[in-house]
């Protein structure tokens, strides 16, 4: 899924410089629940935050997966999503992957001080920043739970 006009952002910006961001959004094995971290400002999102020099973004992912969660989970194949956002005014705009994650909801959960993570419902509204997202991951998560459907026939 492309939002935010991301591949019309991406051919004026052939070179990719920093910043470039990217998140989880995880969801349980019943496709019902995703797991969001409560940052201190952008209130509740997916675990996420910038992927470094020499990173691969998969990678960065899955780092900010563990260290703001304290759950490692195999990311699924393809992205879930591409956008670009600001996450400051002062800040540039920053080219942002999604990655998506299934993964059991008794998993413990840990992560750092001050941003707990927690699972919330899908049906239900969250608080964030970023009020986009909810129908975004929604989406993405009914696709998930469709493509298992089909699968499992």
């Amino acid at each position: 899924m492309e939002f935010d006009d991301a591949q019309a952002w991406l051919r004026a910006h052939p070179t990719l410089t920093a910043p470039l961001a990217a998140e989880v959004w995880v969801t349980d094995l019943t496709y019902s629940h995703v797991l969001l971290v409560q940052h201190r400002v952008r209130g509740w999102v997916p675990p996420g935050g910038t992927v470094e020099p020499g990173e691969m973004p998969r990678a960065a992912a899955a780092r900010e997966l563990v260290e703001e969660t304290g759950v490692s989970a195999d990311l699924l194949p393809l992205p879930a999503a591409v956008a670009v956002r600001s996450y400051r005014a002062d800040w540039e705009p920053t080219l942002g992957l999604s990655y998506g994650a299934v993964i059991d909801l008794d998993v413990p959960l840990g992560g750092e001080s001050g941003q707990p993570p927690k699972w919330v419902n899908l049906d239900e509204e969250w608080n964030s920043a970023f009020p986009e997202d909810r129908g975004r991951i929604r989406t993405y998560v009914r696709r998930l739970a469709a493509e298992h459907s089909v699968g499992t026939r």
